[in-house]
C-alpha cells in the first residue's frame, strides 16, 4: 500500500515539474522538493532496515543498486540529447553543448551550473538541454555522503542517527535560508543548501506511525503544494523560507499515508497514476531536452500547441525508456566488475562525446535569406568593456568602483548613470570622451535603473541593494558636480504589487530622479530605451531566415519633463526594426544593442549632444 502512495507522489512531481518547464505551472518547480523528500525517506529507510537486519551496510552492495536504478536511463538521455542536440541545433552553440554534457556526464553538473550562473529559474532564450541534470547530481551527490554518514552515526545507535539527522537538516536549511539572501544561485543549486529536504524524508522514519492523526492534514498538504505550484514563480527566493510549506507538505502527506481519503488514495492509486509513478524517472529526463532542442533549433519559443505535441512525446519516450532500457537493467543479474565497466565505459563515452562536440563548434554565423550576412558571434555578443573592468556594478554590490574613462586628467567629467541600458552606450560614449578630452565615469549596476522605482526582489536581484547603490551613485554625482549626466535605463520593469499604476510608477521614479540631479549637474540628459526585440537576435539569425528576425518594437519615449531627451529608436528602425542595421547586428542578445552597433551610432548620438548643448 505504501509505495503505491509514494508512486502517485511521484507521479505528481514529474507532472508539476513538466508543467513548469512547458509555462504552464509557474511553481512547478517544486516537483524537485517533492523528489527529495520522497528519496530521504525512502534511500534511509533502505539504510536503516539494512543495518538493522544485519548489523552493518554492505557499501558496495549499496552503490551497486544506485547505479543500476539511475545510471542506465540517465546516461542514455545524456548522450541521445548531446546527440539530438550536435545535429539539430547550430554550430555557435556546441561549445557550450559540449561543456554542458561534461558537465553533466562528471555528475558536478549543480555546482559547475551554478559556477556558470545559469539561473534555472530564469533561462535565457537557448537554455542548456542538460540544465536539468544539477537535481540528479545533487541526488548522487547524497547517495555517495549519506550512507557513510549514517554508517559513522550507528555506531551509537538509532538515538544518535537521529539527532545525527536532525542536525543536518537544522544545519543546511539554516543555510539555505541565509544563501537564498547572499547568493540566491548557489543556494539553488548546491547539495549543502538542499540537504535538509532530504534530511526532512529521512526524520520521518522516527516519526511514530500514529503521529498524523488528523484526517484533515492530507488535504491541508496538497492544498499547499496546489498553492504553491500555481502561486510561486520565477521571482521566488528559493529554497529558503519558501521552500519549507512545500517540503513539509509532502512530509505530511507520506506520514499520513495510512489515513488518506479515499478520494486521494483512488487519485495516487488508479493505473495512470501508478503508471506515470512508475516511468516518473524518464519522464523527469525526457522532458527538459524534449522542450528545449525544437526551440532552440527553431530560434524561437514553443506555441502552446507545441509544447504539449513535446509533452506527449516526453511521456513516449519515458515508457520506452522504462521499459527497455531502465527496468531491464535494474534488475539484470550483472557482476560487480563489469557493472563497474559498464558504467566507466558509458560514463567516458559520454566525456569523450562532449570533447568532440566542443571541437565543431564554430562563432561564425552566415544569414538565411536573400543577402547573407556573415559574422562572428563573439565580436556580436560581447559587452562593453565596463564588464571586464569590473565597473558593471553586478547583484549583492552596492557601490561603484573609480570606472573613470577618456581623459582622466580633464577637468570637464560627465557620468553615465543607470542599469545596463545605460551601460550599452558606454562604447560610444567612451570614444566621444576620448575624442573631445573629457573625462567619463560610469556609475551601472545590473538590472537597477537610475529611476527611483522599487521593483520585487527577484531571483538574484534586491531592491534594497539597488537604492543602496543609487544613494552611494547619487552621493558620488553630487561630490563630482559634473558637466552632465546621461542616464538610460530598461524601460520595461515590473513594479511592485502595491504599485497599481505603472505609468505613475515610473513617472515618479523619473521625477524623484531629476530632483536629486537638480543643482549638481548642468546637462540632465536621458537616453530613452532602444526598442525591444522579440527574440534573441544572434540566435534568431543563427537558425532563421533574415526577415524573421527584423520584429523588434520601437520603445515608446515615456520621459518626463526637465530631462534633455534623446531617442534613439528612429537610429535603429524605419518602417521595421531590422536585426541588422548598416550591416551591423543591432542587438547582442534580446535586450541590448551590440558594442559593435553603439560605436556606428557615434554619428547620431553626437549630433543629438551637440543639439542638446553639451557639445560645441
Amino acid at each position: 500500500m505504501l509505495l503505491l502512495q509514494i508512486q502517485g507522489l511521484r507521479a505528481l512531481a514529474a507532472i508539476v515539474v513538466t508543467l513548469f518547464h512547458a509555462r504552464f505551472v509557474p511553481g512547478g518547480f517544486i516537483g524537485v522538493d517533492i523528489f527529495y523528500v520522497i528519496s530521504g525517506y525512502l534511500i534511509t529507510g533502505l539504510i536503516l532496515r539494512e543495518i538493522e537486519n544485519t548489523g552493518g551496510l554492505k557499501l558496495g552492495s549499496f552503490y551497486r543498486r544506485r547505479i543500476k536504478r539511475l545510471l542506465p536511463a540517465s546516461l542514455f538521455v545524456l548522450i541521445s540529447t548531446a546527440i539530438l542536440g550536435w545535429l539539430l541545433l547550430p554550430d555557435i552553440t556546441r561549445r557550450a553543448l559540449g561543456r554542458d554534457l561534461l558537465a553533466a556526464a562528471t555528475y558536478l553538473s549543480n555546482y559547475l551550473f551554478a559556477w556558470w550562473e545559469n539561473d534555472y529559474q530564469n533561462l535565457n532564450a537557448t537554455p542548456s538541454p542538460f540544465i536539468h541534470y544539477w537535481s540528479l547530481a545533487v541526488e548522487e551527490q547524497f547517495y555517495l555522503f549519506w550512507p557513510i554518514f549514517i554508517i559513522f552515526l550507528a555506531r551509537g545507535g538509532r538515538v544518535r542517527i537521529r539527532a545525527g539527522i536532525l542536525f543536518i537538516t537544522i544545519f543546511s536549511l539554516a543555510l539555505s535560508i541565509y544563501q537564498v539572501q547572499t547568493a540566491p544561485i548557489w543556494a539553488f543549486y548546491s547539495l549543502s543548501t538542499r540537504a535538509w529536504e532530504l534530511g526532512i524524508g529521512a526524520l520521518l522514519l522516527f516519526m511514530p506511525k500514529d503521529f498524523i492523526r488528523h484526517r484533515a492534514l492530507p488535504w491541508i498538504a496538497l492544498t499547499c503544494l496546489v498553492f504553491a505550484s500555481f502561486n510561486y514563480n520565477d521571482g521566488t527566493a528559493f529554497p529558503g523560507l519558501n521552500a519549507i510549506a512545500p517540503v513539509l507538505s509532502t512530509a505530511i502527506l507520506i506520514a499520513s499515508i495510512g489515513r488518506w481519503p479515499p478520494i486521494l488514495n483512488d487519485l495516487a492509486n488508479n493505473k495512470i497514476s501508478q503508471w506515470l509513478g512508475k516511468i516518473s524517472y524518464p519522464l523527469y529526463l525526457w522532458h527538459w531536452p524534449a522542450l528545449v532542442l525544437p526551440s532552440a533549433a527553431l530560434g524561437r519559443p514553443l506555441s502552446i500547441i507545441e509544447r504539449c505535441e513535446a509533452i506527449a512525446l516526453t511521456v513516449l519516450l519515458a515508457h520506452l525508456t522504462n521499459k527497455y532500457i531502465e527496468d531491464p537493467l535494474r534488475y539484470a543479474k550483472i557482476s560487480p566488475n563489469r557493472l563497474y565497466k559498464y558504467t566507466a565505459g558509458a560514463t567516458s563515452a559520454s566525456i569523450a562525446l562532449g570533447l568532440v562536440i566542443i571541437s565543431t563548434s564554430s562563432t561564425i554565423i552566415t544569414t538565411r535569406g536573400p543577402n547573407p550576412y556573415r559574422f562572428d558571434l563573439t565580436q556580436v555578443i560581447a559587452k562593453p568593456a565596463v564588464y571586464g573592468d569590473d565597473c558593471q556594478v553586478n547583484y549583492g554590490e552596492v557601490e561603484s568602483g573609480l570606472c573613470t574613462y577618456g581623459d582622466a586628467k580633464s577637468k570637464t567629467t560627465i557620468v553615465l548613470y543607470g542599469d545596463s541600458h545605460a551601460s550599452q552606450w558606454f562604447p560610444a560614449l567612451e570614444e566621444l570622451a576620448r575624442e573631445r578630452d573629457l573625462r567619463l565615469i560610469s556609475l551601472t549596476k545590473s538590472a537597477c535603473p537610475a529611476v527611483h522605482a522599487p521593483r520585487p526582489d527577484q531571483g538574484a536581484f534586491k531592491e534594497r541593494h539597488c537604492k543602496k547603490w543609487r544613494e552611494n551613485s547619487l552621493a558620488r554625482i553630487k561630490e563630482i558636480k559634473p558637466l552632465a549626466v546621461i542616464t538610460s535605463n530598461f524601460a520595461y520593469f515590473t513594479p511592485r504589487a502595491n504599485y497599481s499604476d505603472r505609468a505613475k510608477w515610473w513617472r515618479d521614479g523619473q521625477r524623484q530622479l531629476l530632483g536629486n540631479l537638480r543643482g549638481n549637474t548642468e546637462y540632465i540628459i536621458y537616453i530613452s530605451d532602444t526598442p525591444r526585440p522579440k527574440l534573441d537576435i544572434p540566435s534568431c539569425l543563427a537558425t532563421q531566415l533574415e526577415i524573421t528576425c527584423n520584429n523588434s518594437k520601437p520603445t515608446p519615449v515615456r520621459v518626463i519633463s526637465g530631462f534633455r531627451t534623446i531617442d534613439p529608436s528612429p537610429w535603429l528602425c524605419k518602417s521595421t526594426c531590422p536585426a541588422i542595421v548598416n550591416s551591423t547586428v543591432a542587438y547582442r542578445d534580446s535586450s541590448h544593442i551590440s558594442v559593435p552597433m553603439a560605436l556606428e551610432l557615434i554619428p547620431q548620438l553626437e549630433r543629438s549632444l551637440k543639439k542638446i548643448g553639451l557639445f560645441p
